[in-house]
């Protein structure tokens, strides 16, 4: 046919047709074919595990670990977690989030980038300070899930919280305080922020003024339980005998008091009034006596009456305050209040 005789590689019928004898031998081209491909693949001997090889090809393979499959802490995943990696250089404690119920969970699931530096940013703007967010992702690790910060309706949500707060009279410094110390407390509505401040304004029948003091100075009131500060003030007026306006004025002065076990402060106030004979006056003077350990108290009070100076009485010669017997260091206390050298006292405690 006139195809063949053209050259072509192919009739009209599609089959190859055989090269003239004549024809030069043409260049051998490599078999493609698929089939025979593999074929040669099989000859192959496979690598063995067994299989000897250079110093050089050796101190090139990093054996990279493994990831936990299962884990009873965060720190086993932050070699292969770029997100915990960055959350630990920003100063969170996992050790102290793995405690809360999930979180764990939760932080292993997000993408820095994408989930958490916006809420960083938020936050920044809201005026918490970069030394702050690593503390504050550590109290409050569930705002990085929370569906309205990741939905990004954040921007509206807290600005209700801060415009009520700004109305309240809170300059922005005080209320970026307060977020940073209380972390929950964006997540609390206006309503339920308003109904905090006026109990405890109410409760403690604090005027406007000292209420807001009150909350600047610890902020975790407005996002805490309110049980305790109600058995609190039962605890002082009934159980305790002081009168309104003494549990008013130690509320004030230690806020913090309002927190605090009614067992310990009970038991304090039994040995500081009823065994050092301090006056119900005294104690309302100087409330953060019972932010101390009893046990630094009973070893200070006895050590002083075996040396004859438990003195507590202003009006008497030698009077020691309860600021010098519970704040200072053991070698202050020995040398200026007890005159008496520090391995005195550590003698006389060994005989306790």
């Amino acid at each position: 046919p006139d195809s063949a005789k053209d050259g072509s590689l192919f009739s009209e019928s599609n089959l190859p047709l055989p090269v003239r004898q004549e024809q030069a031998k043409a260049e051998t081209l490599p078999d493609l074919n698929a089939q025979a491909l593999y074929e040669d693949w099989d000859d192959v001997p496979p690598s063995s595990a067994l299989e000897e090889i250079s110093e050089e090809e050796a101190v090139q393979i990093i054996a990279e670990p493994l990831i936990p499959l299962q884990s009873s802490t965060l720190r086993d995943y932050v070699d292969h977690s770029e997100t915990l990696a960055k959350l630990v250089h920003l100063g969170v404690d996992l050790s102290q989030v793995e405690k809360r119920q999930k979180a764990g969970q939760l932080l292993l699931t997000l993408d820095f980038e994408k989930d958490i530096r916006k809420i960083l940013l938020f936050l920044k703007d809201v005026g918490v300070e970069d030394s702050q967010l690593g503390p504050f992702l550590t109290k409050n690790p569930y705002i990085l899930g929370n569906k309205i910060f990741v939905t990004g309706f954040y921007f509206v949500f807290v600005l209700s919280r801060v415009a009520y707060l700004k109305s309240k009279k809170f300059s922005e410094a005080e209320i970026a305080q307060m977020v940073s110390r209380a972390p929950y407390l964006l997540l609390f509505s206006v309503e339920r922020l308003d109904n905090r401040l006026g109990f405890f304004k109410n409760e403690l029948d604090l005027s406007v003024k000292k209420t807001k003091d009150l909350v600047i100075r610890l902020p975790r009131l407005l996002t805490g339980k309110l049980e305790p500060v109600k058995d609190f003030w039962g605890v002082c007026q009934i159980e305790l005998g002081f009168q309104r306006n003494e549990v008013q004025q130690i509320v004030f002065k230690t806020p913090k008091i309002l927190t605090a076990s009614k067992k310990r402060l009970k038991q304090t106030f039994d040995y500081l009034h009823n065994i050092m004979g301090i006056p119900h006056n005294m104690l309302t003077r100087f409330p953060q006596v019972f932010n101390s350990k009893l046990l630094r108290i009973k070893e200070r009070h006895k050590f002083l009456t075996f040396l004859g100076r438990a003195q507590y009485d202003p009006a008497q010669p030698s009077y020691i305050s309860l600021e010098q017997l519970v704040c200072l260091p053991d070698e202050v206390f020995c040398t200026e209040i007890a005159k008496a050298s520090i391995k005195d006292f550590e003698k006389f405690l060994k005989t306790l």
